[in-house]
């Protein structure tokens, strides 16, 4: 697992704090053990640690929140906490929440869940062979978790509501690309198309919002949980179909586009039989368009942070290098010569 880099007296201060936490909520006779900070995501620190009861020990997740500037894409700890009891009532594989940070924590903030075991790595979940029987339900089994997904009545997330996602997708992404002050011709080509090809108002449905492989902690049997909710919004289930598809998400393997694992045609199966929507290809194809644009303006957001200073990270770095990338495949892509 990739580490975070972060001072020592940093490390003490949050593994003290978090022991302060647990024993309010546990006991004083609970033991903080075994603390690991792993990867820092695009919104979150990752802090696993092994809570130690009389008889029992569980394996524990701290998600702390580290992006805090202007124009966020990500909804609040608070509402990921909500989803996830949310989510979890409704049988969607995801980490059991345990309890929310509150002022008192001082760590700012963020929520513990249940730590699920497993691989997230994508080159890994693609060509290892300790994972091939996962890779023969794959893409079932992800058709089968949208679809109990996009299931689930929005009133029951009616919080979700206000979110500029919510609201508006489209300009959502140019309000955030306006404010970083860069010209992308590729991304501006992509703004014109979207708008002259615009779609009819759909039904709302909840949707996770990046719903991928990186995202979907795996083991020898399958998916065991979807982890990483902070872009979840209100929408049209076709966005979450499009970005789960989308060629940054294949690794390099372009005929598999589930992931690098599956075939769309066993998903749109499984996801039918399920109880999703019919799949109409033109509107997956827009929100695939508007999907690689998304995705561009995030590389240029992480990058941004790191140029300014304000959250100095070499991968945030290389998400700069990266928003070519994602602007050639779109370019491929409005021309036809990408699927």
């Amino acid at each position: 697992m990739e580490q975070e880099f972060i001072s020592d007296a940093e490390t003490s201060r949050v593994v003290e704090r978090l022991r302060t936490s647990v024993q309010r909520r546990f006991g004083s006779a609970v033991r903080l053990e075994n603390v690991e900070i792993a990867a820092l995501g695009g919104s979150n620190r990752t802090v696993l640690f092994d809570l130690g009861e009389t008889a029992t020990t569980r394996r524990l997740v701290l998600r702390q929140e580290t992006y805090k500037l202007a124009r966020s894409p990500f909804i609040s700890p608070h509402q990921q906490y909500r989803l996830l009891e949310v989510a979890h009532e409704h049988a969607i594989p995801v980490p059991e929440p345990v309890f929310e940070l509150d002022e008192s924590d001082d760590l700012g903030r963020g929520y513990v869940a249940a730590c699920v075991e497993g691989e997230t790595m994508p080159k890994r979940l693609i060509h290892d062979s300790a994972f091939a029987g996962a890779r023969r339900v794959f893409a079932g089994q992800c058709g089968e978790i949208l679809a109990a997904l996009h299931a689930i009545d929005p009133e029951r997330v009616a919080f979700l509501e206000q979110t500029s996602d919510s609201r508006d997708p489209l300009a959502a992404q140019l309000d955030r690309y306006d404010s970083y002050g860069e010209v992308h011709p590729a991304l501006e080509l992509g703004f014109r198309w979207l708008t002259m090809n615009s779609l009819p108002k759909p039904r709302r449905r909840l949707l996770h919002g990046d719903f991928r492989n990186g995202n979907l902690m795996v083991d020898q049997t399958g998916i065991r949980a979807v982890l990483d909710w902070e872009c979840a919004h209100l929408g049209d289930a076709m966005e979450d179909v499009a970005w789960l598809g989308m060629r940054p998400w294949r690794f390099g393997r372009v005929a598999r586009p589930i992931g690098g694992i599956g075939l769309k045609e066993d998903f749109a199966t499984a996801y039918r039989a399920a109880g999703g929507t019919d799949i109409d290809p033109g509107v997956v194809r827009w929100w695939e368009i508007f999907g690689l644009v998304r995705w561009a303006i995030l590389n240029i957001m992480q990058a941004h942070g790191h140029v300014s200073g304000k959250r100095r990270s070499l991968p945030f770095a290389a998400c700069g290098r990266n928003t070519c990338l994602i602007e050639y495949d779109l370019m491929m892509t409005l021309n036809g010569s990408y699927d």
